[in-house]
Protein backbone atom coordinates (compact mmCIF):
# COMPACT_ATOMS: atom_id res chain seq x y z
CA UNK A 1 0.00 0.00 0.00
CA UNK A 2 2.68 2.24 0.86
CA UNK A 3 4.46 1.84 -2.85
CA UNK A 4 0.66 2.72 -3.93
CA UNK A 5 0.57 5.75 -2.34
CA UNK A 6 3.41 6.88 -4.02
CA UNK A 7 2.17 6.75 -6.94
CA UNK A 8 -0.77 8.28 -6.42
CA UNK A 9 0.34 11.52 -3.73
CA UNK A 10 -0.29 14.86 -5.06
CA UNK A 11 3.40 16.49 -5.91
CA UNK A 12 4.83 18.88 -4.73
CA UNK A 13 5.14 22.56 -6.65
CA UNK A 14 7.76 21.53 -8.95
CA UNK A 15 10.46 23.86 -8.19
CA UNK A 16 11.69 26.57 -10.77
CA UNK A 17 15.34 25.58 -12.35
CA UNK A 18 17.60 25.59 -15.26
CA UNK A 19 14.57 25.16 -17.99
CA UNK A 20 13.52 28.50 -17.00
CA UNK A 21 16.93 29.73 -19.18
CA UNK A 22 13.74 29.21 -21.86
CA UNK A 23 12.41 32.39 -23.80
CA UNK A 24 9.01 32.49 -24.59
CA UNK A 25 9.84 31.70 -28.21
CA UNK A 26 11.54 28.06 -27.11
CA UNK A 27 8.32 27.57 -24.25
CA UNK A 28 6.13 27.99 -27.32
CA UNK A 29 7.84 25.90 -29.99
CA UNK A 30 9.42 22.99 -27.87
CA UNK A 31 6.35 22.46 -25.17
CA UNK A 32 3.26 24.57 -25.38
CA UNK A 33 2.09 23.94 -29.51
CA UNK A 34 2.44 19.93 -29.33
CA UNK A 35 0.06 20.36 -25.93
CA UNK A 36 -2.22 22.61 -27.65
CA UNK A 37 -1.76 20.46 -30.57
CA UNK A 38 -3.26 17.61 -28.55
CA UNK A 39 -5.78 19.45 -26.59
CA UNK A 40 -7.27 22.00 -29.24
CA UNK A 41 -9.27 21.44 -31.97
CA UNK A 42 -8.29 24.15 -34.06
CA UNK A 43 -4.87 24.37 -32.57
CA UNK A 44 -3.40 25.55 -36.11
CA UNK A 45 -5.31 29.33 -34.51
CA UNK A 46 -3.14 29.63 -31.71
CA UNK A 47 -0.18 28.94 -33.98
CA UNK A 48 -1.45 31.60 -36.05
CA UNK A 49 -2.02 34.30 -33.08
CA UNK A 50 1.55 33.34 -31.31
CA UNK A 51 3.63 33.98 -34.57
CA UNK A 52 1.56 37.20 -35.68
CA UNK A 53 1.24 38.76 -31.66
CA UNK A 54 3.78 37.49 -29.78
CA UNK A 55 6.66 35.72 -31.37
CA UNK A 56 8.00 39.18 -32.99
CA UNK A 57 7.15 41.47 -29.46
CA UNK A 58 7.61 39.01 -26.70
CA UNK A 59 9.22 36.26 -27.87
CA UNK A 60 13.19 37.03 -27.50
CA UNK A 61 12.38 37.15 -23.79
CA UNK A 62 13.18 34.84 -21.72
CA UNK A 63 10.18 33.27 -19.93
CA UNK A 64 11.20 34.95 -16.13
CA UNK A 65 11.91 38.19 -17.67
CA UNK A 66 8.62 39.09 -18.88
CA UNK A 67 7.04 41.59 -16.82
CA UNK A 68 3.62 42.84 -16.13
CA UNK A 69 4.80 46.37 -17.80
CA UNK A 70 5.75 44.19 -20.39
CA UNK A 71 2.49 42.83 -20.73
CA UNK A 72 0.82 46.32 -20.37
CA UNK A 73 2.59 48.01 -23.16
CA UNK A 74 1.95 44.69 -25.30
CA UNK A 75 -1.48 45.34 -25.31
CA UNK A 76 -1.41 48.79 -25.35
CA UNK A 77 1.02 48.58 -28.65
CA UNK A 78 -1.70 46.64 -30.20
CA UNK A 79 -4.98 49.66 -29.56
CA UNK A 80 -2.21 51.66 -31.23
CA UNK A 81 -2.10 49.40 -34.39
CA UNK A 82 -5.98 49.46 -34.73
CA UNK A 83 -6.96 46.03 -32.81
CA UNK A 84 -9.78 46.59 -31.07
CA UNK A 85 -9.84 45.84 -27.41
CA UNK A 86 -12.40 42.89 -27.93
CA UNK A 87 -9.53 41.23 -30.29
CA UNK A 88 -6.64 42.10 -27.40
CA UNK A 89 -8.26 40.88 -24.99
CA UNK A 90 -8.51 37.42 -26.75
CA UNK A 91 -4.52 37.75 -27.19
CA UNK A 92 -3.92 38.23 -23.70
CA UNK A 93 -6.13 35.55 -22.73
CA UNK A 94 -4.34 33.26 -24.50
CA UNK A 95 -0.63 34.53 -23.46
CA UNK A 96 -2.17 34.28 -20.02
CA UNK A 97 -2.70 30.76 -20.77
CA UNK A 98 0.29 30.01 -22.24
CA UNK A 99 2.50 31.17 -19.13
CA UNK A 100 -0.09 29.40 -16.60
CA UNK A 101 1.40 26.48 -18.20
CA UNK A 102 4.62 27.52 -17.66
CA UNK A 103 3.90 27.55 -14.61
CA UNK A 104 2.10 24.51 -13.48
CA UNK A 105 4.76 22.22 -15.41
CA UNK A 106 7.69 24.01 -13.01
CA UNK A 107 9.36 26.70 -15.87
CA UNK A 108 8.37 29.88 -14.62
CA UNK A 109 7.85 30.77 -11.09
CA UNK A 110 5.41 32.95 -11.11
CA UNK A 111 2.72 34.54 -14.24
CA UNK A 112 3.29 37.95 -14.91
CA UNK A 113 0.10 39.10 -15.57
CA UNK A 114 -0.84 39.01 -11.88
CA UNK A 115 1.87 42.22 -12.06
CA UNK A 116 -0.08 43.54 -14.85
CA UNK A 117 -2.14 46.65 -14.19
CA UNK A 118 -4.70 46.30 -17.56
CA UNK A 119 -5.56 42.65 -17.33
CA UNK A 120 -8.37 42.97 -19.08
CA UNK A 121 -9.40 46.00 -21.59
CA UNK A 122 -13.18 47.37 -21.08
CA UNK A 123 -15.16 46.51 -24.32
CA UNK A 124 -18.88 47.35 -23.12
CA UNK A 125 -21.78 45.49 -23.37
CA UNK A 126 -22.24 43.19 -26.51
CA UNK A 127 -23.70 44.44 -29.25
CA UNK A 128 -25.86 41.70 -31.83
CA UNK A 129 -26.56 42.42 -35.16
CA UNK A 130 -29.67 41.20 -36.25
CA UNK A 131 -30.31 41.80 -39.95
CA UNK A 132 -33.74 43.26 -41.48
CA UNK A 133 -35.20 41.50 -44.30
CA UNK A 134 -34.28 44.38 -46.59
CA UNK A 135 -30.51 44.19 -45.42
CA UNK A 136 -30.69 40.54 -46.26
CA UNK A 137 -31.96 40.68 -49.73
CA UNK A 138 -29.32 43.71 -50.26
CA UNK A 139 -26.75 41.09 -49.12
CA UNK A 140 -28.02 38.00 -51.02
CA UNK A 141 -27.67 40.17 -54.18
CA UNK A 142 -24.16 41.40 -53.69
CA UNK A 143 -23.41 37.79 -52.71
CA UNK A 144 -25.14 36.46 -56.04
CA UNK A 145 -22.49 38.84 -58.03
CA UNK A 146 -19.60 37.57 -56.15
CA UNK A 147 -17.15 35.69 -58.92
CA UNK A 148 -16.90 33.25 -55.67
CA UNK A 149 -18.33 29.78 -56.75
CA UNK A 150 -20.06 29.05 -53.75
CA UNK A 151 -20.09 32.47 -51.45
CA UNK A 152 -24.40 33.01 -52.70
CA UNK A 153 -25.18 29.57 -51.72
CA UNK A 154 -22.99 29.26 -48.69
CA UNK A 155 -24.71 32.56 -47.48
CA UNK A 156 -28.29 31.49 -48.05
CA UNK A 157 -27.12 28.04 -46.35
CA UNK A 158 -26.33 29.98 -43.19
CA UNK A 159 -29.21 31.87 -43.34
CA UNK A 160 -31.76 28.62 -43.58
CA UNK A 161 -30.05 26.63 -40.84
CA UNK A 162 -28.28 29.23 -38.44
CA UNK A 163 -25.30 26.56 -38.68
CA UNK A 164 -21.35 28.13 -37.72
CA UNK A 165 -19.51 29.24 -40.30
CA UNK A 166 -17.16 26.16 -39.86
CA UNK A 167 -19.83 23.54 -39.86
CA UNK A 168 -21.03 24.26 -43.14
CA UNK A 169 -17.60 24.53 -44.59
CA UNK A 170 -16.12 21.70 -43.17
CA UNK A 171 -19.06 19.28 -43.97
CA UNK A 172 -19.35 16.19 -46.29
CA UNK A 173 -21.62 15.06 -48.30
CA UNK A 174 -22.42 12.01 -46.10
CA UNK A 175 -22.85 14.40 -43.05
CA UNK A 176 -26.52 14.70 -44.77
CA UNK A 177 -29.06 12.83 -43.99
CA UNK A 178 -32.16 13.55 -46.48
CA UNK A 179 -34.63 11.34 -44.74
CA UNK A 180 -34.08 12.82 -41.08
CA UNK A 181 -33.39 16.23 -42.90
CA UNK A 182 -30.40 16.79 -40.52
CA UNK A 183 -26.78 17.73 -41.07
CA UNK A 184 -24.27 15.79 -39.08
CA UNK A 185 -21.83 17.51 -37.11
CA UNK A 186 -19.36 15.64 -35.71
CA UNK A 187 -17.45 18.11 -33.27
CA UNK A 188 -19.37 21.11 -32.68
CA UNK A 189 -17.81 24.54 -30.90
CA UNK A 190 -18.60 23.06 -27.82
CA UNK A 191 -16.69 20.11 -28.47
CA UNK A 192 -19.55 17.79 -29.00
CA UNK A 193 -21.46 16.42 -32.05
CA UNK A 194 -24.69 18.07 -33.26
CA UNK A 195 -27.29 17.77 -35.58
CA UNK A 196 -28.52 20.69 -37.63
CA UNK A 197 -32.03 20.72 -38.94
CA UNK A 198 -32.48 21.07 -42.40
CA UNK A 199 -35.57 22.38 -44.05
CA UNK A 200 -36.96 21.91 -47.92
CA UNK A 201 -35.43 24.98 -48.84
CA UNK A 202 -31.79 24.65 -47.47
CA UNK A 203 -31.79 20.87 -49.42
CA UNK A 204 -32.83 23.00 -52.54
CA UNK A 205 -29.44 24.90 -51.98
CA UNK A 206 -27.73 21.37 -51.55
CA UNK A 207 -28.79 20.77 -54.76
CA UNK A 208 -27.77 24.07 -55.83
CA UNK A 209 -24.09 23.36 -54.36
CA UNK A 210 -24.10 19.94 -55.93
CA UNK A 211 -24.97 20.90 -59.21
CA UNK A 212 -22.27 23.99 -58.87
CA UNK A 213 -19.61 21.01 -57.98
CA UNK A 214 -20.80 19.04 -60.75
CA UNK A 215 -19.87 21.74 -63.07
CA UNK A 216 -16.96 22.44 -61.66
CA UNK A 217 -15.60 18.88 -62.06
CA UNK A 218 -15.65 18.61 -58.78
CA UNK A 219 -16.48 15.00 -56.63
CA UNK A 220 -19.83 14.78 -55.17
CA UNK A 221 -19.27 11.98 -53.71
CA UNK A 222 -20.28 10.75 -49.99
CA UNK A 223 -15.94 11.05 -48.73
CA UNK A 224 -16.40 14.76 -50.32
CA UNK A 225 -16.54 18.26 -48.70
CA UNK A 226 -20.09 19.73 -49.86
CA UNK A 227 -18.01 22.97 -50.57
CA UNK A 228 -14.51 21.94 -51.80
CA UNK A 229 -12.16 24.36 -53.42
CA UNK A 230 -11.35 24.00 -56.85
CA UNK A 231 -8.07 24.98 -56.74
CA UNK A 232 -6.83 22.84 -53.61
CA UNK A 233 -9.52 19.99 -53.70
CA UNK A 234 -9.84 20.85 -50.12
CA UNK A 235 -12.41 22.46 -47.75
CA UNK A 236 -12.29 26.15 -47.64
CA UNK A 237 -10.32 27.39 -45.17
CA UNK A 238 -12.40 30.78 -45.48
CA UNK A 239 -14.65 32.70 -46.84
CA UNK A 240 -13.68 36.08 -45.42
CA UNK A 241 -12.61 37.86 -48.27
CA UNK A 242 -15.21 37.30 -50.53
CA UNK A 243 -18.10 37.88 -48.08
CA UNK A 244 -16.18 41.37 -47.20
CA UNK A 245 -16.17 42.32 -51.09
CA UNK A 246 -19.47 41.34 -51.19
CA UNK A 247 -20.79 43.24 -47.45
CA UNK A 248 -18.60 46.48 -49.24
CA UNK A 249 -20.68 46.54 -52.52
CA UNK A 250 -23.84 45.84 -50.33
CA UNK A 251 -23.22 49.05 -48.29
CA UNK A 252 -23.16 46.63 -44.82
CA UNK A 253 -19.62 47.21 -43.85
CA UNK A 254 -20.13 46.04 -40.34
CA UNK A 255 -21.88 42.47 -41.10
CA UNK A 256 -20.34 39.82 -40.15
CA UNK A 257 -20.38 36.32 -41.04
CA UNK A 258 -21.68 35.60 -37.57
CA UNK A 259 -24.43 37.70 -37.97
CA UNK A 260 -26.39 35.85 -39.88
CA UNK A 261 -26.74 33.15 -37.26
CA UNK A 262 -28.04 36.03 -35.12
CA UNK A 263 -29.96 36.64 -37.52
CA UNK A 264 -31.62 33.25 -37.50
CA UNK A 265 -32.04 33.54 -33.85
CA UNK A 266 -34.55 36.47 -34.35
CA UNK A 267 -36.55 35.16 -37.46
CA UNK A 268 -36.74 32.11 -35.58
CA UNK A 269 -38.18 33.88 -32.49
CA UNK A 270 -40.14 36.82 -34.24
CA UNK A 271 -41.84 33.48 -35.77
CA UNK A 272 -43.25 31.79 -32.57
CA UNK A 273 -40.39 30.10 -31.82
CA UNK A 274 -39.84 29.06 -27.92
CA UNK A 275 -36.33 29.73 -26.56
CA UNK A 276 -35.91 25.84 -25.98
CA UNK A 277 -36.73 25.71 -29.14
CA UNK A 278 -34.08 28.05 -30.30
CA UNK A 279 -31.37 27.11 -28.02
CA UNK A 280 -31.81 23.37 -30.20
CA UNK A 281 -32.34 24.69 -33.31
CA UNK A 282 -28.58 26.71 -32.47
CA UNK A 283 -27.03 23.60 -30.84
CA UNK A 284 -26.23 25.53 -27.73
CA UNK A 285 -25.11 23.49 -24.68
CA UNK A 286 -25.98 25.93 -22.10
CA UNK A 287 -29.86 27.65 -22.23
CA UNK A 288 -27.32 30.77 -21.31
CA UNK A 289 -26.22 31.17 -24.72
CA UNK A 290 -29.26 31.05 -26.07
CA UNK A 291 -30.58 33.53 -23.03
CA UNK A 292 -28.28 36.83 -24.94
CA UNK A 293 -31.48 36.90 -27.48
CA UNK A 294 -34.23 37.18 -24.28
CA UNK A 295 -34.70 40.56 -25.18
CA UNK A 296 -36.33 39.64 -28.87
CA UNK A 297 -39.04 37.50 -26.92
CA UNK A 298 -42.30 38.77 -26.71
CA UNK A 299 -43.05 40.12 -23.10
CA UNK A 300 -46.00 37.86 -22.06
CA UNK A 301 -45.93 37.83 -18.21
CA UNK A 302 -48.83 40.07 -18.17
CA UNK A 303 -50.62 37.66 -20.57
CA UNK A 304 -50.07 34.63 -18.24
CA UNK A 305 -50.61 36.35 -14.63
CA UNK A 306 -54.08 37.36 -16.73
CA UNK A 307 -54.53 33.08 -16.83
CA UNK A 308 -54.90 32.95 -13.21
CA UNK A 309 -57.95 35.20 -12.96
CA UNK A 310 -60.21 33.96 -16.06
CA UNK A 311 -59.08 30.39 -14.47
CA UNK A 312 -60.47 30.99 -10.96
CA UNK A 313 -63.11 33.34 -10.39
CA UNK A 314 -62.87 35.02 -7.00
CA UNK A 315 -65.37 37.09 -6.86
CA UNK A 316 -67.94 34.44 -7.36
CA UNK A 317 -66.65 32.53 -4.40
Amino acid sequence: MRHMSKLFRKPKAAAVTSPTKLTLNAFFDLKYRSFVQATKRRSSHDVYLFDKHMRPTLGAKLLADISGEHIDAWMLQQIDDGYKANTVNKHASMLNRILNIAVHWGYLGNNAFKSSAIRKLPVGDYVQRFLTRSEISQLLSACKQSTHPYLYLFVKLLLLTGARKSELRLAKWRDIDADKMQLFVAVSKSGRSRTVQLSAAAFVVLEQVQQRSTALGLPTTGDSWVFTNPRTQLPYTSFHIAFCRARAAAHLPTVRIHDLRHTYASLLINNGASIYEVQQLLGHYHISMTERYAQLFPNTLQDRVNIIASTIDLDRI
